[in-house]
């Protein structure tokens, strides 16, 4: 953040989204942690604070619900956290669970005639084509890197960890091609220009829909002359699809993650990941940053078929792919999901199931098969491997290699800061100087055209790092 003169990377969606679901008469205003701290006469100026988190700003909620039950307000939490754990969840006074489309209506028909409930659910899932588009207004753009759009929900598998089957559903319901024009529009006329976050549980979830939105967004952006690069989520079944991928590139999509999670086949099959089997890994992410999009991998260490040969494996494959964000973690078990209710069987939830939501606190809330210690010291060892600076600037190297930018891709004015303050920060000051300097110049020579995506990719190795370090301390 402090390279781009940011406050955080992405703003609450979520909570923008409920904005437009509320009475036009209501006062609002929103506070995003992330960006500034909640005082007190935020809390006194409102009536009811609607609370909405994730699993990681857990501790953060319960400081924030002790501090309006002390200013008596009333308090409102809804999204993921109040979704999976809302039992756990004490002090809160109501509770408006799963999806806002079809839950905020009954609490909003209920605090009318002044007889609120506890907990408003509902398992119905709307039609997110009635989804209203979210209220910029609440919020400084300028103080984030990304902005957000969300064309889909719902995913098609059933991987045993994730929880978006019980969230989202396991069909992907989309928006159409006309409101997705209509949110890009509304950042544009804000001013926005750069990095626009789908963020979709699996945008090709739905690969018909998608096709056909598509040549729709490409229109738009050649209209506009391309002042959008997208990043999103996907499976890795992108890689069958050709068609799909030219139409992505085409689009200006530079950046997608994939859930890769393991080389090991039966840590697949153990997890039901089946998306991922029989398939050659490798060649999926080849082929993915050949159509000029950068693989973003998330993988996942403790299943009971990993064997002490697992870290050392991750490290080679993370290492051969050029998979240079590889988002590494500790199987966690989290509650409603496929995983918690086969360990719960087996009498292996463990620390109450508690979780952090972080991935890189070391915590595992399961007993595994693989001996603890064994199982911490070798993500330790991934970890601190894959982030040392000669593999993470050789990663840089492996997947330039492969890489084919988009012809939209361009250097921009506001990428010329962080340049500078890179070559400060990392190519004089930082260990990393000599791997910095030596990947500048052969960029520089050879394929000038990644040289944005290059310096981008030795910033977040710089911030990599830190975290590496955290984790080896934990």
């Amino acid at each position: 953040m402090k390279y781009v003169k940011k406050k955080a990377s992405f703003p609450p969606l979520g909570l923008l989204t409920v904005r437009p679901l509320l009475p036009d008469d209501f006062e609002v205003k929103l506070v995003d942690l992330n960006v500034r701290k909640l005082k007190d006469k935020d809390i006194l100026w409102a009536d009811m604070v609607f609370i909405s988190a994730m699993e990681v700003q857990k501790e953060s909620v319960k400081d924030v619900v002790k501090r309006c039950r002390e200013l008596g307000r009333t308090t409102v939490g809804g999204g993921p956290l109040f979704t999976i754990g809302f039992d756990d969840m004490e002090g809160v006074d109501h509770m408006v669970l799963d999806e806002a489309e079809t839950t905020l209506g009954p609490f909003l028909k209920d605090l009318k005639e002044g007889k609120l409930k506890k907990v408003y659910t509902s398992k119905v899932r709307p039609d997110i084509k009635r989804s209203p588009p979210p209220d910029w207004t609440l919020i400084k753009p300028k103080k984030y890197t990304t902005m957000l759009l969300q064309y889909s929900r719902g995913c098609p598998h059933n991987c045993e960890f994730c929880n978006i089957p019980y969230l989202n559903g396991r069909v992907p319901r989309t928006k159409a091609p006309d409101q997705v024009l209509r949110e890009l529009d509304s950042l544009y006329e804000l001013g926005w220009r750069g990095g626009v976050f789908f963020v979709d549980d699996n945008f090709i979830g739905n690969r018909v829909e998608v096709k056909r939105m598509l040549p729709e967004l490409i229109g738009w952006q050649k209209e506009h002359r391309y002042p959008f690069t997208f990043l999103t989520e996907a499976s890795v079944n992108l890689a069958d699809d050709s068609r799909l991928m030219e139409l992505m590139r085409d689009a200006n999509f530079d950046k997608v993650f994939l859930g890769i999670e393991t080389p090991n086949m039966e840590s697949l099959k153990e997890c039901n990941k089946v998306q991922n089997l029989k398939r050659d890994l490798t060649e999926v992410v080849k082929t993915i940053q050949g159509y000029g999009m950068e693989v973003m991998g998330g993988f996942i260490v403790g299943f009971d078929h990993d064997t002490e040969n697992i870290f050392q494996n991750q490290i080679d494959f993370i290492q051969s792919t050029g998979i240079v964000t590889a988002m590494v973690g500790l199987l966690n078990a989290i509650p409603k999901t496929p995983l918690w209710e086969r360990l719960e069987r087996e009498g292996r939830i463990t620390n109450m199931g508690e979780t952090a939501g972080s991935n890189t606190d070391g915590t595992i809330n399961f007993e595994p098969r693989m001996k603890r210690d064994e199982l911490l010291e070798g993500y330790k060892r991934i970890i601190s491997t894959i982030y040392s600076p000669k593999e993470y600037y050789k990663r840089i190297d492996t997947f330039l290699k492969n890489y084919k930018p988009s012809v939209k891709a361009r250097f921009r004015i506001g990428n010329l800061r962080p340049f500078l303050r890179s070559v400060w920060r990392i190519g004089i000051v930082s260990r990393a100087r000599f791997y910095y300097w030596k990947m500048v110049i052969k960029t520089l020579a050879v394929r000038r055209k990644a040289f944005p995506k290059a310096i981008e990719l030795a910033i977040a190795g710089h911030h990599f790092q830190k975290v590496a370090r955290i984790v080896a301390s934990s």
